[in-house]
């Protein structure tokens, strides 16, 4: 599948580039897909909820009625969960909300989300591009220029680059990352991706390992 080229004025370079069929092109796995973005949000759960059992209470552990013939059930202390004020019965503790994925289920669920993404034409190809210092109002010329504005665009880079994240971090529905971090969640919440030259080799690198 070939893409033509685009500069950051949104101008046709003239230049194509050819989208490996094998990430770009496959029938995409919707089962994996789900097992990728189910484990991604899971990963970004605290797992910090904590309620008090009975044992952690603050309260007086003195028996408070007889064990027989008080015509009710044997409640102990103060601290029993029947009473207000009590612990609560298995609430919540801290733990880790995340699973394990097999490195080839991850890399089959970007492999399709990529796919989903140039079906439906939801990909542009810019040259690369760099900032001399973070400008949020040249960043949103950018968008202009290349006709995403309003829609939630995905820049992916060839690396991390401080002042276009800087530049673009003020902006709503756009988000930059790069190829190397690009994960499945983010591909499918994004309406279009702007990936620049260089970002398709490393993407072609690790997803052909």
């Amino acid at each position: 599948m070939e893409v033509s080229v685009l500069n950051i004025k949104g101008e046709d370079t003239g230049r194509k580039v050819l989208l490996n069929d094998s990430i770009f092109n496959i029938e995409p796995n919707d089962h994996v897909i789900y097992l990728d973005v189910k484990q991604y949000l899971a990963n970004q759960r605290q797992g910090t909820a904590k309620s008090k059992e009975r044992s952690e209470v603050s309260g007086s552990t003195r028996k408070l009625g007889r064990q027989k013939g008080g015509g009710g059930a044997r409640r102990g202390d103060i601290n029993s969960p029947v009473l207000v004020g009590g612990g609560r019965v298995f609430g919540p503790k801290p733990r880790d909300y995340g699973f394990k994925l097999n490195k080839k289920v991850k890399v089959l669920a970007r492999k399709s989300a990529l796919s989903y993404k140039a079906k439906e034409n939801a990909i542009v190809v810019v040259e690369d591009f760099t900032m001399e210092a973070p400008k949020t109002k040249q960043f949103v010329e950018i968008i202009n220029n290349l006709k995403v504005d309003g829609k939630k665009a995905l820049f992916v880079l060839p690396g991390a680059n401080k002042n276009v994240y800087l530049s673009a971090r003020n902006i709503e529905r756009v988000n930059v990352m790069a190829a190397a971090a690009l994960n499945t969640y983010k591909v499918l919440n994004a309406d279009v991706m702007v990936v620049t030259e260089n970002s398709l080799k490393v993407v072609d690198e690790i997803l052909t390992k």
